[in-house]
C-alpha cells in the first residue's frame, strides 16, 4: 500500500494516456494519490480527477511561478473548490527564486494569502521551496503556518533546515532525487527524519527516479522511492510503505 503525496496527472504529458497511467499505478500498489494544483486551469482539473477516481484526492492552490497573475477572484475560486470533500489541502504554494518567473514580493504576498486561506479552512498546505529556504521558513514562522501544518514537498534542504521544518509542524516529503547520485544531504536528512514525519511522492511527470530518469514519471514509480528510503533506513519496503501511507492519511484526515 503506497501513497503518492504529490502528482500532476492533469499535466499535458498525460494527455493521451491519463486514465491508463492512473489505473496502472493503482493496480501496481498505489492505493492513494494526491493530485496537486499549480495554476488556474489545474484547480478544477485536479478536483475533477478526484471525483472520477475514489483513490485520488486533490489539493488546490497556485504555484509561485504564477504569483504575478493572481487576484482576489482566483483566491475566491480556491476557497469555493476547497469545499469539496475530496480536497484535502492547499497547494502547491511557496517561493521559487530559481526561475523567478514572478517578482519575489508578489510570490511572498501570494504565499501569505494562501496560508491565511488554509488557516481559515483548517487545511494543511503543500509547500514548494526552491532556492528560497530562508525566506520561505520565515514566512511559515511569521504566519504561524504550524497551526495547520502540511508538507515541504520534494525536500532538498539539509538537516538543519529539516529540523526547523519539523519544529514548525510540517512533514517532509521525498521523491525521485533520493535515487540520484550525489544526494548525500538527502540521505542524511532521511536518516534524521522521525518515521512519523516522513512522506513519499513522485511529482510526476517530473523528477523521475533512477533507473528511468529522463523518461516521464508516474505514480507507479513511487515504489522506487520507498525502496531507496528503506535501504537508507535499514528497514523493509513494507515498513516504509505502511509508515508513509499512514502518515499521509493522518495528515489529510483520510
Amino acid at each position: 500500500m503506497l501513497f503518492d503525496t504529490h502528482a500532476h496527472f492533469n499535466d499535458n504529458r498525460f494527455k493521451y494516456d491519463r486514465d491508463e497511467a492512473i489505473k496502472s499505478a493503482h493496480e501496481s500498489g498505489v492505493s492513494y494519490i494526491l493530485n496537486v494544483s499549480y495554476n488556474i486551469s489545474s484547480l478544477e482539473q485536479s478536483v475533477s480527477l478526484s471525483r472520477r477516481y475514489s483513490y485520488i484526492y486533490a489539493a488546490v492552490g497556485i504555484h509561485p511561478h504564477y504569483s504575478k497573475d493572481m487576484n482576489t477572484e482566483v483566491l475566491d475560486k480556491i476557497r469555493t473548490l476547497a469545499e469539496n470533500k475530496k480536497v484535502v489541502g492547499i497547494g502547491e504554494i511557496g517561493l521559487d527564486y530559481y526561475r523567478d518567473l514572478s517578482p519575489r514580493d508578489d510570490q511572498k504576498k501570494l504565499f501569505v494569502r494562501q496560508i491565511d486561506l488554509a488557516k481559515d479552512l483548517k487545511l494543511p498546505i503543500i509547500v514548494h521551496i526552491r532556492d528560497a529556504n530562508e525566506d520561505a521558513l520565515n514566512v511559515l514562522k511569521d504566519e504561524d503556518a504550524k497551526a495547520v501544518g502540511g508538507i515541504i514537498h520534494s525536500f532538498s534542504g539539509d538537516v538543519n533546515m529539516a529540523r526547523q521544518v519539523l519544529d514548525n509542524n510540517f512533514y517532509i516529503s521525498v521523491g525521485g532525487p533520493v535515487t540520484y547520485h550525489n544526494t548525500r544531504n538527502l540521505v542524511d536528512v532521511i536518516k534524521f527524519i522521525p518515521d512519523d514525519r516522513l512522506l513519499i511522492e513522485t511529482d510526476c511527470p517530473y523528477l523521475t527516479p533512477e533507473p528511468f530518469r529522463g523518461k516521464r514519471n508516474d505514480s507507479s514509480l513511487v515504489r522506487l522511492v520507498a525502496e531507496k528510503i528503506a535501504e537508507i533506513k535499514g528497514m523493509s519496503f513494507e515498513e516504509i510503505a505502511n509508515i508513509t501511507t499512514n502518515n499521509a492519511k493522518r495528515l489529510f484526515n483520510i
